[in-house]
């Protein structure tokens, strides 16, 4: 089919909305029955705390092993080769997560799922990016960018009406499988068509390593996207602690999560069209990273109600809604035989960089002098700093013409 003959409501576009739909649900479930979780595995206040953190960061590392394995795969096999393996490991990993009884299972199981988790995203940003016209590729990712999010709601509401997490953990590996009958109607990349048989190394991984500009490229790719998993895998995730320390009250980290993305769904909705409206993806990002900084100062020195600090954890996740841009950006910066390698990865190194970022915050919080407060600032202060120099680095993209190859 000619690629024109695609908007950004076709089937490819609404498929791959879904599909993240799906993975943001089951990526962030735990963020979400965290604490039901661990209290029924017999785990104390502080041990919540401590293995929570141990879990995300596994469930993290699974992430990050599984975008170099469907990122390979999406340039060696093809982009739909991605979105079928990935949503079965998943969904069937979720699906068995809501049986297990303890710890240690129970990590296993979400490292397997983060490693399905991994391909969705990048996988069919990339495929979008190929098939739609330049001017319409940024558009579509905001499309699926604001459907993910709504996947995150979507599993807090779940567990509100239910208040079982086990029943949580089966709808989103049911819905996982469920989306497999759509996805038997979506067409592969002509683009990629193009270049799965000519001789040009496809899916070399170590190809972002062999060369200076290509290695500079990804690498800022990856520090552009830290921002917004600091926001989510710091500041919301343990939302109940930071609102105790600041003499708040309780908050319930669940919720603090579900409006965080509810102000991201607007975020990435506006960062979408204001690129498209400028015609640029960095002047869009310096916009949202002012945005989100100014958010993250009101959420350390706020001191107020419990209600007031559930509508800053909502500008927080607008300021932070960039996805849509640096994952795009992570498409645009490579050629066709390197391009879901980089899209699939990129954003699972984000996500796999949180693991790092929390043992900082952990080694600030060990500081004599430093408290948990401290701690957490100073660790927004450096993610944002290192984002902010790779955006300063990073070549403009909007609107690059993608049938090209990395040699």
């Amino acid at each position: 089919m000619n690629q024109k003959q695609y908007g950004i409501f076709s089937l490819p576009v609404i498929v791959g909305a879904l599909g993240f739909f799906v993975d943001v649900y089951d990526l962030l479930l735990f963020s979400v029955t965290r604490k039901q979780i661990l209290k029924e595995f017999g785990l104390s206040a502080d041990e919540v705390v401590t293995t929570g953190e141990n879990l995300i960061s596994i469930q993290m590392i699974g992430l990050l092993i599984g975008g170099i394995i469907w990122g390979i795969m999406g340039d060696k096999k093809g982009r739909k080769s991605v979105l079928f393996g990935s949503i079965i490991l998943y969904s069937l990993a979720t699906i068995v997560n809501g049986m297990v009884t303890d710890v240690t299972t129970f990590g296993i199981l979400r490292f397997i799922a983060g490693i399905g988790l991994a391909g969705e995203l990048g996988a069919s940003v990339t495929l979008t990016s190929e098939i739609l016209p330049k001017e319409k590729r940024g558009l579509a990712a905001t499309v699926i960018a604001c459907a993910g999010v709504m996947g995150m709601i979507t599993a807090y509401f779940v567990n509100d009406w239910f208040a079982d997490w086990r029943l949580c953990y089966y709808i989103g590996g049911g819905m996982g499988l469920a989306l497999l009958f759509l996805r038997v109607g979506v067409l592969e990349s002509s683009m990629y068509d193009q270049v799965k048989h000519s001789d040009v190394r496809k899916g070399d991984f170590l190809m972002f390593f062999n060369n200076k500009d290509r290695f500079a490229r990804y690498l800022k790719g990856i520090l552009i996207g830290l921002p917004v998993w600091y926001v989510i895998g710091i500041l919301m995730t343990f939302s109940d602690k930071f609102a105790e320390e600041l003499g708040i009250g309780k908050i319930d980290p669940g919720k603090a999560v579900m409006w965080q993305y509810v102000g991201l769904a607007f975020g990435d909705f506006a960062a979408g069209t204001i690129s498209n409206i400028i015609k640029s993806r960095k002047k869009t990002l310096f916009i949202f990273y002012a945005i989100v900084s100014v958010f993250i100062a009101v959420f350390f020195l706020y001191k107020g109600t419990e209600d007031g600090f559930y509508w800053i954890c909502t500008a927080v996740g607008f300021g932070s809604g960039i996805s849509v841009l640096y994952i795009t950006m992570s498409a645009e910066q490579f050629g066709t035989n390197m391009r879901a390698t980089a899209a699939i990865s990129i954003p699972n190194f984000v996500r796999g960089f949180l693991p790092l970022i929390i043992l900082l915050f952990k080694g600030l919080r060990s500081i004599d002098g430093l408290d948990y407060v401290t701690a957490g600032w100073i660790t927004g202060l450096i993610v944002m700093i290192v984002a902010f120099i790779a955006v300063i680095y990073t070549k403009e993209t909007f609107g690059k013409d993608l049938n090209f190859v990395e040699r």
